[in-house]
């Protein structure tokens, strides 16, 4: 707890009155919140004045950078406009109508139709909802089972946790819910053995065809996965992953949904991750970067096969929200996309920024503690580990990970900790010199770990 008599206030209402989410509120409370209270560009600055670089962009989220005021007066202007209205009873808004168009124009392939939601979390719930009523009007209700992955992440409303694979959320609720059932995911540096990496991507995708065929194919309505699995510490697939997935859903005519809720709007470096992997989904979840976090809003993205039999078929669509395709929300999404575009964020974030957040990140990589450093675009993770010779963890998963977090805080930098990876998701506008920030301060974390531990290296 601090000494400023009105934040120390701030911090007492907090722990009073506020459950944060993923956190130990008890501990939390004892502790005191870290309260933010401005940012810019790629920095924010807490209440104590601390300026911090800001490498997880939020949570994976803010893409065109902090401070940017068209941003807000989008929303303004909607606001003075037309505040709110729905989409229910046969009506809609501008914004809305335009956003959707938008969304078309950008998605891979024929993913040409978007049913809003406010968060990845509920359009995730819809797409349980909807994958079974697509099979359900065809006449084929026994096709009702969606295959997701351990440790994999899609959100954590009832649907979403339970087509997520995280054990630790599953034990509270009494999750998964029926007929989900979950493969082992594709991380190399783990599981992969002795097998190069592109070899263990093909076995990586054929445990779902094992896993169809021991569900019957009859009954396997869909394949969700993300195509970078970023919460449980950012595992990219090798390349012959994706692509083989593609192929073994298209054998068994199993629908295949690409949850995009991290990897969408340039995180890669691509628009979306299935172009930067090389597969077409029939299905995709969105949100954080389409609004770069600035307002909660997520969609879903469905292909003309499952538009036109929801359309056609579905009668009635028995599912919503009273903010789906809310007006301002809206306005703001075009607003960031407007700035993505004109601005050539990706575009500049593929060509200047990833090439050379790779090199850095890659030094990293070359520190005593860091077992593997991957990246793929902007987004990356350290793996920290006792021994660079042998790919394995420490004996307390997290407690590494964690401590290397809070010293990271202490040099200035934002980085998450999942157990004892340390994740990286900087805004897509971070410059060279805001890398070669992040690089110095990374460091100089990884050198405080290493002593604090005893890591050989600090002898």
């Amino acid at each position: 707890m601090t000494t400023d008599p009105a934040l120390a206030t701030l911090q007492q209402l907090d722990a009073r009155h506020h459950l944060h989410p993923f956190n130990d509120n008890a501990a939390l409370a004892r502790k005191g919140t870290r309260i933010l209270v401005r940012g810019e560009g790629c920095h924010v600055w807490d209440a104590h004045g601390q300026r911090l670089l800001d490498a997880f962009a939020g949570l994976w989220c803010v893409n065109v950078g902090y401070g940017r005021r068209e941003l807000g007066e989008a929303a303004a202007r909607q606001m003075d406009t037309l505040a709110y209205y729905n989409s229910f009873f046969a009506c809609t808004t501008e914004p809305t109508v335009r956003l959707a168009a938008k969304l078309a124009e950008l998605a891979p392939g024929d993913l040409n139709h978007a049913f809003f939601t406010n968060s990845g979390s509920e359009a995730n719930d819809t797409i349980l909802r909807m994958v079974r009523h697509f099979w359900a009007v065809q006449d084929r209700p026994q096709k009702n089972i969606v295959i997701g992955r351990r440790n994999g992440y899609h959100g954590s409303t009832v649907a979403g946790a339970s087509l997520g694979g995280m054990a630790v959320m599953h034990r509270q609720g009494g999750l998964p819910i029926p007929d989900i059932h979950h493969i082992d995911p594709p991380f190399w540096f783990a599981d992969g053995g002795d097998l190069d990496p592109d070899a263990y991507g093909l076995l990586a995708a054929r445990r779902l065809e094992q896993k169809i065929l021991e569900l019957g194919p009859e009954r396997v309505a869909a394949f969700i996965g993300e195509p970078i699995m970023g919460a449980i510490g950012v595992w990219i697939p090798p390349r012959t992953y994706w692509p083989e997935v593609e192929r073994i859903c298209r054998a068994y005519d199993v629908l295949l949904i690409a949850d995009e809720v991290i990897c969408g709007f340039g995180r890669t470096g691509e628009w979306f991750g299935q172009q930067y992997f090389g597969f077409q989904a029939d299905i995709m979840p969105i949100a954080k970067g389409l609004s770069s976090g600035y307002i909660p809003i997520g969609a879903v993205m469905f292909n003309d096969r499952v538009a036109g039999v929801l359309k056609e078929r579905g009668g009635e669509l028995a599912h919503g929200y009273t903010y789906s395709g809310h007006p301002v929300c809206a306005a703001v999404a075009l607003e960031n996309i407007r700035l993505l575009q004109e601005e050539g964020i990706v575009e500049r974030a593929r060509r200047e920024i990833a090439p050379y957040l790779a090199e850095r990140w890659a030094q990293l990589g070359e520190h005593p503690l860091v077992g593997e450093a991957r990246i793929a675009g902007l987004v990356g993770a350290l793996e920290l580990v006792p021994d660079k010779r042998v790919r394995r963890g420490f004996p307390e998963p997290g407690k590494v990970g964690t401590l290397c977090r809070d010293l990271a805080l202490e040099e200035g930098l934002i980085l998450r900790a999942t157990y004892d990876a340390m994740l990286l998701s900087p805004p897509l506008v971070i410059g060279r010199a805001e890398v070669d920030e992040l690089f110095e301060k990374a460091w100089r974390a990884l050198d405080r770990t290493a002593r604090a531990i005893g890591h050989a290296s600090a002898a």
